[in-house]
Formats: C-alpha cells, sequence, structure tokens
C-alpha cells in the first residue's frame, strides 16, 4: 500500500480509503464488517470515512467498535455532519456543529477524529458560521483538522479565503464523486483545490459498482447485486447497455495490464496527484484486497489513451 499526504496536513493516509456507507450497521452483519476492518489493517489501509448520518448513526457504532482495540496512531478516521440525524437535527450551524461532534465522537468511542467533514453545503447557514464552529472543534482537540464535500470549486476558494483572512481552521481535503464514469470534479473543483492545498477523497470510484465489470450489457442483475437490491433508481445513469458496453470495452485494457477491472478503475483515479484516497466500500476481505491492490498500479500513456478512446 502507498500513502499520500492529505493537503496541507500532516496526515499520511493509504491510496485506499474503506468507507462503511450502506454496510457498516446496514446491509453487512457486526461480524463480516470486523473482518473487513481486519483486512483493511492486513492490506496496509489506515484511513476509514464514515459519516453522522450512515445507517443512522450505526455506521460509526460499528466502527468504534472495530477500532478499539487498535492503538490510535495507527488508524486515521474521517467523519461528517449535515445530514438528517433520525431526531430531526440537520445542517451546519454551529449548534449543530458542536452538538454533532460529540455525538459522533461518541458513537467511534474516540476523543477525537482525524478529519471533521461538511457533508455537503448549507444554503441556510453563513459559511463564516461554519467555518467558526468547526475551528472550535480543532481548538477542542475534538478533531485535527476539516474538509468538504460536495462542495463547488467557487465554494472552495471562498472558503479558503475567508478561512486565511479571518484565522479559522484551514481545509485540507474534499470528497467528490470521481470516476471514470463521472469526471465533473475535473472542470472546477480539482482545480480549486489544487491552488489551495486541498486534497481529493473520492467516493463512488467505481460507479456504484459499475466498473467493477458484474453487469453486463443485456444480461440480468445477480440476486445480492447493489442493483438487484436497489431497483435501478439509483444507479440507472450507469445502467443503459450503451454505457454498460463501454465498460465491457475496458476489460482487455485492464486484462493486459494483468489487472482486475476494480484495479484498473482504482489505477485510474490514482493517477491524479491531487487524489489523496479513493473511497471503497467492501463487505468481504477478499474483495477489499483486490481493491487495496490498485495502490500502487501505473498506467502508462497508452493505457491512458485506450480508456479515454473507449469512453470518449
Amino acid at each position: 500500500m502507498d500513502y499520500r499526504r492529505l493537503g496541507d496536513s500532516d496526515l499520511r493516509v493509504s491510496e485506499i480509503c474503506l468507507g462503511t456507507w450502506t454496510t457498516f450497521g446496514g446491509s453487512l452483519e457486526e461480524d463480516a464488517a470486523l473482518a473487513v476492518v481486519d483486512a483493511a489493517f492486513e492490506h496496509g489501509i489506515n484511513f476509514f470515512d464514515t459519516a453522522n448520518v450512515y445507517s443512522e448513526g450505526r455506521s460509526e457504532e460499528v466502527l468504534g467498535r472495530a477500532l478499539a482495540s487498535r492503538p490510535r496512531d495507527t488508524f486515521v478516521v474521517a467523519t461528517k455532519v449535515f445530514g438528517e440525524m433520525p431526531n430531526g437535527d440537520r445542517g451546519l450551524s454551529r449548534e449543530q456543529v458542536l452538538k454533532q461532534i460529540d455525538e459522533s465522537l461518541r458513537r467511534l468511542q474516540l476523543d477525537h477524529v482525524d478529519l471533521y467533514q461538511c457533508h455537503s453545503w448549507d444554503d441556510e447557514v453563513p459559511v463564516e458560521e461554519t467555518l467558526g464552529a468547526l475551528t472550535e472543534v480543532v481548538d477542542a482537540g475534538k478533531a485535527r483538522f476539516i474538509g468538504i464535500s460536495n462542495w463547488s470549486g467557487d465554494q472552495i476558494r471562498n472558503a479558503v479565503v475567508l478561512a486565511r483572512e479571518r484565522g479559522y481552521a484551514k481545509i485540507v481535503s474534499s470528497q467528490p464523486e470521481y470516476s471514470l464514469l463521472h469526471r465533473e470534479a475535473e472542470g472546477d473543483v480539482i482545480p480549486a483545490s489544487r491552488e489551495n492545498g486541498v486534497s481529493q477523497i473520492v467516493y463512488s470510484p467505481l460507479a456504484q459498482g459499475v466498473l467493477s465489470g458484474k453487469y453486463r450489457p443485456g444480461e440480468p442483475w445477480d440476486e445480492g447485486t447493489r442493483a438487484a437490491a436497489r431497483g435501478d433508481g439509483f444507479m440507472s445513469r450507469y445502467l443503459g447497455d450503451d454505457m454498460l458496453e463501454r465498460v465491457e470495452r475496458l476489460r482487455p485494457i485492464a486484462e493486459q495490464l494483468g489487472a482486475t477491472m476494480p484495479q484498473l478503475a482504482l489505477a485510474w483515479i490514482l493517477r491524479e496527484p491531487n487524489v489523496a484516497s479513493a473511497i471503497v466500500g467492501s463487505s468481504r476481505p477478499e474483495q477489499l484486497r483486490d481493491n487495496a491492490a490498485a495502490s500502487g498500479v501505473e498506467l502508462d500513456e497508452a493505457a491512458l489513451q485506450a480508456i479515454d478512446d473507449v469512453l470518449a
């Protein structure tokens, strides 16, 4: 496993991050989740991503139990605040930021998180209020650094300038959706971040599993897959036959490189220097092992051109 520095911080994070969105406290039994965390450490993954809203807080609880026996300096934990909790709490007001960090730390069984992130932009709260509250969290020792998720390039630039002018805690990370099939972050988010010492921690790098190659054009979805479990609404942008046929044409490129389809997709993400880590979900240790092996895989110019030709 290779490691990268997270923005203008002293955090060194594994290129592959274990995400807990729908699995921990959700689709996975706890014993299975604990086995996946064990596999993460076995394969050099030190970075774990969660959020207060994942499985209504249960994700943080399961992750906390999984990490409880580990030395604190062996892992990096990121969580988030914004989404609506079962009691109706939501948003990025000072009250919510200060309340939710305490709730997250309780569930995680930690005295601090390494990275505390705004899960989205909050139109109802001045960004000054949010940045001020996050700075209080850092000053209190409850988070080492702060980050954002799903913010635009302009929102990132303005927040960085505001933090510099008013002495707020610096934003060191951005968490956008980014994959071979969803490249919007290249337009402004990555350039704005690169200019300001902000790294990307990207989610959905396998496009909800479509880039794993398990969905074939014209074939029904296997029982137990994400598409079969949820229907096609959430993933419909990726499940059309035209898109699946393009993904199929990536398979020979992966085979020529001696890589699996997920490894090809993850290696493509990691070709971007501004990306510090790619978040993957996993329900089985062997699945995580395959994803972790993408770290260090380099794509030459011929492979990158072949990929662009397929997806143009």
